[in-house]
């Protein structure tokens, strides 16, 4: 295993603070490390002088003889006059980079729907990011550094990459150093993790989820007095173990003593308890969507409702017949690619939106509230001080159970007392996400839409976020990339297909799949796709019309609807057969051949299912 790159006694000041001080590491042949830690707390600092774009004011860094170091970094800028095709590939022949396969998955993976002749300076952020990480990804590097490389990319273009770096050297070649928010990804991609904290870089052996479980392991032993974050990281080392067992599947993570560990943490959320505390707050009716369809006339709004789409003058329609019936208490995610309708969607349910045919009924309690992209809310208070804010609002707010003035719910999102007397635009771009939130809390809604609440959070706020959201009785939709997130507070996925919603009983897998059979509708100018006839496949004659597929989507519906409810009725059959009095034969029988009929229509309903979605 080679020695590739080494940090030596770094040490770094800013005129307000010392950000490293004394910090040795180092990165050999085979290492793939995640940085986590607090927003400001020097991770991406530490790469950089890693990378040589920034000079330590002590120590040195050193690298084997002719190491190629590539970087990603957050603010990274493309010449704009630049095509997209020069861009990706330089000014290499085509014939050489057509050639190469690794190039060819890289621009499949992140640019196939990219103009290849585009001018960089014409595209979105979103697409500019992206064609910057293709840049970096098609060329030969002994160590690659990556600051948040997902953010722009959807769940699709995640797990690619996740992939595409995990196959990218052989296993004891090459190095990776990756700073990211989202905690699947670095699950995915990492054997080890840097925590970045106080100054200095603490290594954990492990992705996130050894992390998590090392580090609750180490405050406890260390019998630190943060006892409000220890039991935080308890909580969400419960749900690792519980509610996502395939990231507990690596040797490394010992599964013995987590659940020594989480012996006595209850559940992330009592489901039952929240669900009956949000029908008192909401009754029955919440918001129904009946056949709802969305035609954007071109002519008359020229924009595309969801980011990264390009305006058009045709009519477009970006959802057909979605029904859909929100409860009182779901905790619902919502999947689909970047101009899928995800947010057409959510401003239906919110009543920005009419639906062009089709109605939505709302309750008549339901109170609405979104946790936008943007911090727009904050404007009109950016003068004043967070506790001047908050001040305003109400004085008190009930979480498990305990009634918590604003002052300790933003304590408990991370503020210090300090930052209590700081104006809302002083406030960094974490701090402002939580200050949202928690304004939005305190008014109280019932239903609460969190559209791409990730961003800006590092992955302790994250948790924090997790944690304050896991006792809020109300129905909650979520719209993110962030897998881990949607995973964490979520009970059920649904995801955005071709204008249509449907259910996906296997959450973020299942649509991974799906998205992986669609496959990516390339650009016709792309030089992969332009010319490439793809053969006829023996399916192909029996595709359905636009007509065909909406029925078989509400068929797909009508079923897992069925499905649900039988589920429910065999677990109830069982129980009555283990209750039952074991001498009355004739009872057993009786109920046994229930059950039966009750198993035989299950299996039959699974069959249409998996025949449905073939077709769809």
């Amino acid at each position: 295993m080679a020695h590739l790159l080494n940090g030596e006694n770094l040490h770094l000041s800013f005129p307000t603070r010392t950000v490293l001080e004394g910090v040795t590491v180092g990165i050999d042949g085979g290492d793939r490390i995640g940085i986590v830690g607090r927003n400001g707390d020097g991770k991406s600092t530490l790469m950089k002088i890693l990378a040589g774009r920034l000079d330590p004011d002590e120590g040195r860094v050193t690298a084997r003889s002719g190491t190629r170091i590539g970087m990603l970094d957050q603010s990274d800028a493309l010449d704009p006059e630049l095509t997209v095709g020069a861009a990706v590939v330089g000014g290499r022949e085509e014939h050489e980079w057509a050639g190469d396969p690794k190039v060819r998955d890289v621009i499949g993976g992140l640019v196939a729907d990219l103009d290849w002749d585009a001018r960089v300076g014409e595209l979105s952020g979103g697409q500019r990011r992206r064609t910057a990480l293709a840049a970096l990804l098609t060329r030969d590097w002994d160590v690659l550094f990556l600051d948040e490389p997902t953010n722009h990319l959807d769940v699709e273009g995640i797990a690619w990459l996740a992939g595409h770096l995990n196959q990218r050297w052989p296993a004891s070649q090459g190095g990776l150093l990756v700073v990211t928010h989202d905690r699947w990804f670095l699950d995915e991609v990492s054997t080890s993790t840097w925590e970045v904290h106080d100054r200095i870089v603490e290594p954990f052996e492990g992705g996130y989820a050894a992390y998590v479980l090392q580090r609750v392991e180490r405050d406890r032993q260390a019998a630190v007095a943060e006892a409000k974050r220890q039991n935080l990281m308890k909580k969400e080392l419960a749900w690792l173990r519980r509610g996502a067992p395939a990231r507990t599947s690596k040797p490394k993570f010992r599964i013995d003593a987590a659940n020594e560990l989480i012996a006595d943490v209850p559940p992330p959320r009592d489901t039952v308890a929240l669900s009956r505390m949000a029908v008192s707050r909401l009754g029955k009716r919440v918001v129904d969507l009946e056949d709802a369809s969305v035609t954007y006339d071109g002519a008359e709004r020229g924009y595309s409702p969801d980011d990264e789409s390009v305006a058009s003058t045709e009519p477009r329609e970006v959802l057909h017949d979605i029904t859909w019936r929100i409860g009182p208490g779901e905790r619902t995610g919502i999947l689909g690619r970047n101009g899928a309708g995800k947010s057409t969607l959510l401003h239906l349910v919110t009543g920005e939106l009419e639906p062009t045919s089709g109605r939505v009924v709302r309750g008549k309690t339901v109170k609405v509230a979104v946790l936008t992209q943007h911090l727009r809310e904050l404007d009109e208070v950016s003068g004043e001080r967070v506790s001047e804010v908050i001040g305003r609002k109400r004085t008190s707010y009930v979480a498990d159970g305990k009634e918590l003035t604003p002052g300790q719910l933003l304590e408990r999102l991370g503020f210090t007392n300090a930052q209590l007397a700081t104006p809302v635009r002083e406030l960094s771009g974490g701090q402002k996400r939580r200050l949202q939130l928690l304004l939005i809390l305190l008014d109280e809604p019932n239903v609460l839409v969190l559209d791409e609440p990730t961003n800006d959070l590092d992955t302790d706020m994250l948790a924090a976020m997790e944690d304050l959201l896991d006792t809020w009785p109300g129905t909650l939709l979520v719209v993110s990339h962030d897998r881990y997130l949607l995973e964490r507070i979520t009970d059920q996925q649904y995801a955005v297909i071709d204008g249509g919603f449907r259910h996906l009983p296997g959450g973020v897998d299942e649509y991974l799949r799906l998205a992986a059979r669609e496959g990516k509708d390339a650009s016709s100018s792309n030089p992969l796709t332009a010319d490439s006839t793809a053969p006829a496949t023996a399916g192909d004659d029996t595709a359905l019309s636009g007509a065909q597929a909406r029925a078989a989507q509400k068929e797909v519906g009508s079923i897992e609807r069925r499905l649900e409810k039988l589920s429910g009725q065999i677990e109830a059959k069982h129980e009555q057969l283990a209750a039952h009095d074991q001498s009355d034969f004739e009872g057993l029988q009786r109920l046994s051949t229930e059950l039966r009929a009750l198993e035989s229509e299950t299996a039959d309903l699974e069959e249409r299912w998996l025949e449905l979605s073939e077709q769809l």
